[in-house]
């Protein structure tokens, strides 16, 4: 099979995302491409949770509507989702809790049997899925007894125990090309802040953001980084100014809420120009919100978060390697133009699991201006772009202030001072502008003739690359959200008299930035319940606006 979907459900507690990521893995292994989806109310306990697991020969940023394999730990999945099971799909099912036609597996009994313990329940309907694909024992083991470091054999048992029990029903073919890595969005993200030098990195923990921060812990040692948890947000955005201006690499990772709190911090780093970078994973909102589901209703308040005005570099990626690309790139922005930089992502990108490239982007080589001695921090230049030297450095004073200031630092309120600072932060935007208005910060799929063209940028993209590809419609998406690649943008829109929008949002907000610069869309496809689409979900909108 080319393209297999797989829906894993049931209760908090029942190791159903663990049981998802063992699943991608095997595929992964196999050397197939690979992307899951996570869904999960905000409980520890009880609720409905699942996944979907989506292996191709190709590669793929999205799920299907239909499944060909459902496997139901509880009652609540068979009857949510049974509907969307394909023609010749199957049931792997629990058959001591639930009911359905399909195969069944006694849980209890193998457990039992084993002297296992209830969340081994998975490894047994894991080993029954991968039964049922006709995935050989000898390819299957290796992978399960990599995912399983503790209780490995018993688990192996069980696994085993589950396999004797069902038949095959397909025959999975392995595409071959050797085992792909299989990493969360935000997994990918931290691996290209790695690559772009990282040095610290300072956050509190925030749901969908948090896995940055786990991961970096995990690797803290091996890779010499420092890794934080303070307090609170303010504390966080605080904390990695005070790195920055030390010459240290940092980065802060928060979500809507978080980041409303470190806006007095963003606007310090803007007065003082200090570099930082900031990763920012949506959900939905106001508030709390969904805190556990995704949305893409930010973007605006990215773009102007802060008093005053001072220059910002926002990204979004869509794909791992743009993850990783993005990830590198902003230290560079950060401490070229010495600027925030932020990477704008989602639930769904930070929590789903993808394979990708195996490889870290060499970031690109940039050259901080030389200091000129005596030091001011803030010597005016053509471009906006003060030298910048971290202390400690002999005989000289590295003073940076929030208040208004001269060149040397030093708090002034008058009026010619004033207007000429801020006039040395609009020299540095426009320098930050020609950086940003190239044609590789707009991605161009799908079919670039066709006059028909839809706009979608973050984890949508990859909603609608599929189909865009095989109904021969352009798709055009900004890599670069801030500054606007504005001339960039309009080449690829060359020829195009219908464009259509999708995004994740009540109101829309990338068509606001659209129409400041004479883009109008002919309709916007929004959705704002906290779920992503299908890829069939949003194809049946477009058709409907053709």
């Amino acid at each position: 099979m080319a393209d297999i979907s797989v829906l894993i459900g049931g209760k908090a507690g029942d190791g159903i995302s663990q049981a998802g990521q063992v699943t991608g893995s095997v595929f992964s292994s196999l050397g197939y491409h690979v992307y899951q989806y996570v869904d999960y109310p905000s409980l520890i306990r009880g609720g409905h949770n699942f996944c979907i697991i989506r292996a191709a020969e190709f590669p793929i940023t999205a799920f299907r509507s239909r499944f060909d394999v459902i496997i139901a730990f509880d009652q609540q999945t068979v009857d949510l989702h049974s509907d969307r099971l394909s023609d010749n799909g199957i049931i792997i099912y629990d058959s001591g809790r639930v009911k359905a036609e399909g195969q069944g597996i006694p849980l209890s009994q193998i457990i039992s049997m084993h002297q296992g313990l209830p969340v081994m329940g998975n490894t047994a309907m894991i080993s029954a899925l991968l039964r049922v694909l006709g995935i050989p024992w000898d390819l299957a083991e290796p992978v399960l007894r990599r995912k399983m470091p503790k209780s490995t054999e018993k688990n192996l048992d069980i696994a085993h125990a589950a396999w004797n029990i069902l038949t095959p029903k397909q025959d999975l073919v392995v595409p071959g090309g050797g085992p792909r890595p299989f990493l969360s969005g935000n997994e990918w993200i931290a691996l290209g802040l790695l690559a772009g030098g990282l040095d610290a990195y300072i956050a509190y923990p925030m749901t969908p953001s948090s896995g940055i921060l786990h991961f970096l812990a995990s690797v803290k040692e091996e890779t010499g980084i420092q890794v934080y948890h303070p307090e609170s947000e303010i504390a966080v955005i605080l904390m990695a100014l005070g790195f920055s201006y030390a010459g240290k690499k940092a980065a802060v990772g928060t979500s809507g809420g978080g980041f409303c709190l470190m806006t007095e911090g963003l606007s310090l780093a803007g007065q003082a120009e200090i570099p930082i970078v900031i990763v920012v994973s949506q959900r939905t909102g106001p508030s709390t919100g969904l805190p556990t589901y995704t949305a893409q209703s930010d973007l605006l308040f990215i773009r102007h978060a802060g008093q005053g005005e001072f220059p910002r570099w926002i990204a979004a990626p869509a794909t791992p390697e743009e993850a990783m690309f993005l990830g590198a790139e902003a230290f560079r922005i950060a401490w070229e133009f010495q600027v925030p930089a932020f990477i704008l992502t989602d639930k769904t990108f930070s929590e789903g699991l993808f394979t990708g490239s195996p490889d870290l982007p060499d970031p690109k080589p940039y050259e901080l201006k030389a200091p000129v001695f005596p030091y001011s921090r803030y010597m005016d230049q053509p471009d906006g772009i003060s030298p910048l030297l971290s202390p400690p450095h002999p005989g000289e004073i590295i003073k940076i202030n929030s208040y208004t200031h001269d060149f040397e630092g030093i708090t002034s309120e008058d009026p010619e001072i004033t207007t000429t600072m801020a006039e040395k932060r609009k020299r540095k935007e426009q320098a930050l502008k020609e950086q940003s208005d190239r044609p590789i910060n707009v991605i161009i799929s799908g079919d670039e003739r066709s006059p028909v063209c839809i706009i979608a940028w973050g984890s949508v993209r990859g909603q609608v690359s599929e189909f865009a590809k095989n109904h021969s419609i352009r798709l055009v998406s900004p890599l670069i959200l801030e500054p606007f690649p504005v001339n960039a943008f309009k080449t690829a829109l060359d020829g195009v008299t219908r464009i259509i929008i999708t995004e994740e949002s009540a109101t829309g907000q990338i068509d606001k930035i659209l129409m400041e610069h004479g883009i109008v869309p002919d309709k916007l496809i929004l959705r704002y319940d906290g779920r992503p689409s299908a890829i069939e979900e949003l194809e049946e909108q477009v058709r409907r606006e053709l």
